[in-house]
C-alpha cells in the first residue's frame, strides 16, 4: 500500500487531487492552517495521517494542528518517539477517544542503528502507546538497508511496522518494504515535491511493485 505524502508545495490546491487519492499524509507542519482549513482537509471521506514535525511551528500550534485533525475525523495520527512526554500523552488520549490510530514515529538522519537498537526502539514506540511504529533512518550502505528490512521479519512487530529507508540508499528500502510486511510506504505526488530525502514519485514507485509483484 502507498501513501501518498503532500506538503506546503501544493497549498490548498491539494484539496482537488484529494479527491483522486484514497490515502495520503497531509505534512501541517510545512502549511499555514486555520481551523477551518483542517476541518476541510480531515473531514473527507479519505484515509489520511495528520503528521505535524517539530522545527517549523511552536509546540503549541503543533499541538492545536493534530487535535484538530484528529477531532475532524484523521484516520491516523503521526507523533514523534522523541516528542516531549506531556504532548505525546494529551494527542495518544484524545487520538483513542476519536478512534484515531497512533503512529509513533522515529527518525534517525545520519545513519542506520544496530538491529538491537533498532529492534529497541521499535518496542518503546509500543510501550508509548502506537498502534503502528515507522522507523524512517538514512540510509548508507547495502548492510543498512538489510538491516532495517530485517526488522520487518520479527513475528511480535507483525503488521504493526512502517520502515523508511532515507536518502539515495534507501529508496531500495522504499520500494521493497510492502513485500516484506511493512504496513505501507510513502511516494510523492509528483517529482520535485518530495517531503523526504529519498522518496520516490507515486506513479514510478507504483510502476516498481507492479514489476516485483509479477516476480
Amino acid at each position: 500500500m502507498i501513501c501518498i505524502s503532500l506538503d506546503e508545495r501544493w497549498g490548498l490546491n491539494f484539496l482537488k487531487s484529494l479527491n483522486n487519492i484514497e490515502f495520503a499524509e497531509i505534512r501541517m507542519d510545512r502549511m499555514n492552517l486555520t481551523e477551518t482549513d483542517i476541518k476541510e482537509i480531515f473531514s473527507r471521506p479519505k484515509r489520511l495521517i495528520a503528521t505535524c514535525r517539530p522545527g517549523y511551528l511552536s509546540e503549541n500550534k503543533r499541538l492545536s494542528y493534530l487535535l484538530n485533525a484528529i477531532e475532524a475525523g484523521s484516520s491516523f495520527v503521526d507523533i514523534e518517539l522523541a516528542s516531549d512526554s506531556r504532548f505525546k500523552k494529551t494527542v495518544i488520549d484524545f487520538a483513542r477517544k476519536k478512534r484515531c490510530k497512533i503512529i509513533i514515529s522515529y527518525h534517525d538522519y545520519n545513519k542506520t542503528p544496530s538491529q538491537d537498537v533498532l529492534t529497541g526502539i521499535v518496542r518503546l514506540c509500543f510501550v508509548e502507546g502506537a498502534d503502528i511504529a515507522k522507523i524512517a533512518c538514512k540510509i548508507n550502505s547495502v548492510s543498512d538497508a538489510a538491516r532495517l528490512i530485517g526488522i520487518l521479519g520479527n513475528k511480535d512487530f507483525e503488521n504493526r511496522l512502517i520502515v523508511v529507508g532515507m536518502g539515495d540508499k534507501g529508496r531500495l528500502v522504499r520500494a521493497i518494504t510492502p513485500f516484506f510486511g511493512g504496513v505501507f510506504t510513502y511516494a510523492s505526488m509528483e517529482k520535485g515535491k518530495e517531503t523526504a530525502d529519498g522518496q520516490i514519485e507515486n506513479r514510478e514507485l507504483r510502476n516498481i511493485v507492479e514489476v516485483l509483484s509479477g516476480v
